[in-house]
């Protein structure tokens, strides 16, 4: 089976200079959804159909996929013309690229439906069918789609649509193709007329109803790709805790398609998980958690928390108010607390970080006491540098570290020292004005 995914639409409801299959849903573009669900059924070809100049779209997905122009807008069965020199297989899916809902195990019965036949349609039978071509049954099966524009009155009164949703034999679809007018009140190729070719020509046509309108519905503006953000976050997080996942209040978190979660996570409100994120068993996350390809190990605690390609090791506990930016990476059972940035910086095992400090390009060791206030000083203006501390380390409060600086194991930091020079393991850096006390000070200026 060959799959054409037809993504020619001008976009211009959605209002952006980007195609509307690129605009993203959970972190993809509404197009990958309709991909991935090629490949679930293992299209030997996955051809879509794109207008002049689309180029972002081979861009983006390059030899994943095949791909046809059509040049001129002139309909559904135009823009499936123009992918025919593509298909060799016996049978063709048709899909379309701004249609991301259709569930795999739809679509598998769908394609078991087709069996015997020569053409399927997949409908879906809705209350207020305005706007959508009507399905007209006869005594051996369906005999036409009638498009909303060119229907009788006692056509409007039909209830199943057609989802645009197509399945058929190649060579047939080939030779149809070429039948199609514009004989029609748009002026353009209707895809659908094939559904009247065939039957007429006594071929096998059907229609396998679908229960869920939702998984059929399109996005063709900004309002209804919230509304699919919407429906398929719902099934992100339902997938979540069916797994084990406890989600204390499912509508106000935001978990993208490619997240991955273990069993025992909890997770609070306000919590973003976006991009290739990896939770570990045990995690618990929130409230205020806002994580991007982040990689949080077993048993880890993080609450109101920014991180960005950062790794967090198992146990350890990081925030309120702390920001781990790309190349942070965390040990175990270490210390993160308010108001702490980490960027770019490997901090390990059992290292405490508590209160008011940042640790840019640095490389700690195990069990460091980092106190209250410390900066790691990583740029001079013009270049970054890189400094290194030992295990055991003691760095006591306010005290700057003037990279590029080696601070030996078990060394020990004075508070409010200023580090700017090598410090050997198990020696003391002091570097502070030693404080003068001078008595009835305050008297003499009154």
């Amino acid at each position: 089976m060959d799959v054409v995914i037809l993504a020619a639409g001008k976009s211009t409801r959605m209002k952006s200079k980007t195609s509307k299959v690129l605009h993203k849903i959970l972190g993809k573009p509404i197009l990958s959804y309709v991909v991935e669900l090629a490949e679930e059924v293992e299209a030997e070809k996955t051809i879509v159909v794109i207008a002049p100049g689309s180029d972002e779209i081979p861009s983006l997905y390059g030899d994943r996929l095949l791909y046809a122009t059509q040049w001129e807008q002139k309909g559904t069965g135009d823009a499936l013309k123009a992918a025919t020199e593509h298909l060799t297989a016996k049978t063709t899916l048709v899909l379309y690229g701004d249609a991301p809902f259709l569930r795999r195990e739809s679509l598998h019965d769908f394609i078991d439906f087709h069996q015997g036949k020569d053409l399927s349609i997949l409908s879906v039978c809705q209350e207020n069918p305005r706007d959508y071509g009507r399905i007209v049954r006869g005594n051996k099966g369906v005999e036409a789609i009638i498009e909303e524009k060119d229907c009788s009155p006692e056509q409007r009164k039909i209830t199943e649509i057609n989802s645009g949703i197509l399945l058929m034999d190649t060579e047939l679809m080939k030779e149809n193709l070429q039948k199609l007018t514009i004989s029609n009140a748009q002026g353009e190729y209707y895809l659908t007329d094939l559904v009247e070719l065939f039957s007429s020509q006594g071929k096998i046509v059907d229609a396998f109803v679908l229960d869920n309108p939702e998984e059929t519905a399109g996005i063709n503006d900004r309002s209804q790709l919230a509304q699919g953000t919407e429906v398929l976050q719902r099934r992100v997080v339902e997938k979540h805790l069916k797994e084990g996942v406890s989600i204390i209040d499912p509508r106000r978190v935001y978990i993208e398609a490619d997240v991955k979660i273990a069993q025992d996570v909890e997770i609070w409100p306000d919590t973003y998980l976006l991009g290739n994120t990896i939770i570990e068993e045990g995690v618990y996350l929130g409230p205020g958690v806002h994580l991007e390809d982040c990689h949080i190990m077993k048993g880890a605690l993080l609450e109101h928390t920014r991180g960005i390609k950062a790794l967090v090791g198992p146990g350890t506990q990081v925030g309120p108010f702390a920001y781990l930016r790309a190349g942070s990476r965390i040990g175990a059972g270490c210390r993160i607390g308010d108001f702490v940035e980490i960027k770019n910086s490997t901090i390990g095992d059992g290292t405490k970080v508590s209160h008011l400090s940042y640790v840019g390009d640095a490389d700690l060791g195990k069990n460091i006491n980092v106190g209250c206030g410390t900066i790691f000083v990583n740029y001079d203006g013009v270049n970054k540098h890189r400094s290194t501390v030992g295990d055991e380390v003691f760095i006591g409060c306010n005290s700057n570290l003037i990279s590029p600086v080696e601070i030996g194991e078990r060394a020990f930091i004075a508070a409010g020292t200023t580090v700017d020079r090598d410090v050997p393991e198990n020696a003391l850096s002091i570097g502070r004005v030693r404080s003068e006390i001078k008595l009835d000070w305050n008297k003499v200026k009154k």
